[in-house]
């Protein structure tokens, strides 16, 4: 589909009639079995090798699938992918991401059914788990002393399991959905209370005393940064839906558009060791945050959820420019996670077949979030010129404070530099005179 959008009219080979039957075909989320496709190999000869995709096309169509990618997030989805590739993207390295996605979605639905030492609530999909292997443990630091254990991230809760004597204790569950003043920030820890290594995250709330959770790794603080990011996404979805007043299958939808994000950053990481900054994040709700005007998107986001109504159920394919809107203002993402296998809401009973594969694009149409994305790039790309230029007039490598004792001193320098002119005897005369005068001063 992309490579039709980006030349359309381009004579190719038919596809095989076999590949394309419906038994063929069909999603499946048995083992071994991908659920986007059933062959890569025979996926990629059909594409052709020598065929790649640019930025425009993939940001169009990828999103048509909510759990590949997300209109707000898409570009820097690509940026990730073509890291390495000069902004084009191969079928290998879509394939890669792709089986990635299909090993963490598998993995997530694994440590669903797995996860009865948490006791999880209604609707509570876990999303990542660190400190389960002895050679990366998690420590959680309190006072001078520090205990290993088991880290885990849901849509509702952080999640800590001391280990014990053999066994995982009763967990300390940090609520993450409530409106407590939570705070969750980078900090520095190390052995007896020490501030030394910058690879822990804290966390503190109106009901918890800061709680500090270390990530030791031999070099970086990547693994630290990770759990920093997808813990603030949680944290900041919540908040988001508490100020739109979003409830019900609205408050879930926003939940399962942060959870779909997880998602990608963690295939991303994982299959291509690639961590995003924060104006290059993979995560919606944080790139809003720290990107200047993402407020406006946020804005635009919650106003498409508000219209989010039980429309799918009589959602029809007829075609029509009602339809379309209809099946655009539909839980996309909830839809997705529910096919997937990852229910967040029972009560919501919706039909999948009309809102799965349209995904977030507007037929015939630019959808409003993502027509607000591509002028917040704008601003953005406009905002960074102007910080360049800003950079230009600085001094390389020297701070800001050195460049101002440097105008002070610039008497001093001047000085120097004519002293350096007298010692190279450009001028006889000059260098003379003063080499006399010196010379008198010292008798003197």
């Amino acid at each position: 589909m992309m490579l039709a959008w980006e030349a359309p009219g381009v004579d190719i080979e038919p596809i095989n009639k076999e590949s394309d039957s419906p038994s063929n075909n069909q999603i499946e989320d048995d083992e071994g079995w991908s659920l986007f496709y059933t062959s890569s190999t025979e996926m990629a000869v059909q594409v052709n090798n020598e065929n790649t995709v640019g930025p425009e096309a993939f940001t169009r169509i990828a999103p048509a699938c909510a759990a590949i990618a997300d209109v707000v997030t898409t570009q820097n989805l690509f940026d990730a992918l073509t890291n390495t590739s000069g902004s084009r993207l191969h079928f290998l390295i879509y394939d890669k991401y792709l089986q990635s996605l299909d090993k963490v979605i598998k993995s997530a639905k694994n440590v669903v059914a797995a996860s009865s030492n948490l006791e999880l609530v209604d609707g509570e999909v876990i999303l990542d788990v660190d400190g389960a292997v002895p050679t990366q443990p998690v420590l959680q630091h309190i006072g001078i002393s520090a205990w290993p254990g088991r880290l885990t991230l849901s849509n509702k809760a952080l999640c800590f399991e001391s280990l014990g004597v053999g066994q995982y204790e009763k967990p300390a569950r940090y609520d993450l959905s409530r409106g407590l003043k939570q705070v969750i920030k980078p900090e520095l820890t190390g052995p007896l209370g020490a501030r030394l290594f910058d690879k822990a995250v804290m966390y503190r709330s109106t009901l918890v005393e800061p709680v500090f959770l270390e990530f030791p790794e031999f070099k970086g603080s990547s693994r630290r940064d990770y759990w920093l990011d997808i813990t603030l996404e949680i944290l900041r979805a919540h908040k988001f839906t508490r100020k739109y007043s979003l409830k019900g299958i609205q408050e879930s939808e926003a939940i399962a558009r942060a959870i779909l994000g997880i998602f990608r950053c963690r295939a991303v990481r994982e299959a291509f060791h690639f961590f995003s900054s924060h104006y290059k994040s993979l995560l919606v709700f944080n790139l809003a945050e720290n990107l200047p005007g993402g407020d406006a998107i946020l804005e635009i986001l919650a106003s498409c959820l508000l219209r989010i109504g039980a429309c799918s159920a009589q959602a029809d394919i007829s075609g029509s420019s009602f339809t379309e809107k209809k099946l655009v203002e539909c839980p996309v993402s909830l839809v997705t996670l529910s096919v997937l296998g990852l229910t967040l809401d029972k009560d919501v009973e919706f039909d999948s077949k009309a809102t799965y594969l349209r995904g977030y694009v507007c037929v015939g149409e630019t959808n409003q979030l993502e027509a607000a994305v591509k002028q917040l790039k704008m601003d953005t790309g406009k905002a960074e010129a102007a910080q360049l230029t800003v950079n230009q007039v600085k001094v390389d490598g020297i701070d800001a404070n050195f460049v101002i004792m440097r105008e002070l001193l610039f008497p001093l320098i001047l000085l120097a530099s004519r002293l350096k002119v007298l010692a190279s005897w450009e001028e006889p005369f000059k260098s003379t005179v003063y080499m006399v005068l010196m010379c008198y001063i010292f008798v003197r």
